[in-house]
């Protein structure tokens, strides 16, 4: 059961440079604390040794984790999009809260780019979801912790 997980380009890179520093780099140093914590003798009562092989399972499981998301990535440039103005996945929405006139803009991004800070929401999210499949002028309702609350979709743009 492979199920493709939609990524923007931005967010593939991102996934395949954590990769590569694990494997070029995180897995040596790894390698170098086992082996100095081997030299100080019994493995048994090793607390440095116990540290580096937990950290060592750590890195081989997040290699394992990473690969299997890029080969099964669907990788979207949201710059080749064309659709026709609707909210889709990897665009870029700006928002007015109907509530207190706030404007934001959010783009909509696989669950592993998501970073609020970065105004990069998961496709996965409430306010994502009653996006998708919307056109600008729509005014959509979403579930907040707060309550409802209602926004206007000002502009969709695919960049």
């Amino acid at each position: 059961m492979n199920t493709t997980v939609p990524l923007t380009k931005f967010g593939a890179q991102l996934l395949k440079d954590e990769l590569h520093q694990l494997k070029t780099q995180e897995r040596k140093k790894v390698i170098e604390a086992i082996a100095e914590a081997r030299s100080h003798g019994d493995l048994s009562e090793n607390a440095e040794y116990d540290a580096a092989k937990e950290r060592q399972a750590f890195i081989e499981g997040r290699i394992m984790e990473l690969e299997n998301k890029l080969s099964s990535a669907q990788v979207i440039d949201p710059a080749t999009l064309d659709a026709e103005g609707r909210v889709v996945f990897a665009s870029t929405v700006d928002l007015e809260d109907l509530e207190n006139g706030q404007k934001v803009t959010y783009q909509i991004v696989g669950v592993d780019e998501a970073d609020l800070k970065l105004n990069k929401i998961s496709v996965t999210s409430p306010i994502a979801r009653a996006l998708i499949g919307k056109y600008a002028g729509d005014v959509v309702e979403v579930q907040a912790p707060s309550g409802p609350r209602e926004y206007e979709i000002l502009e969709v743009r695919y960049i």
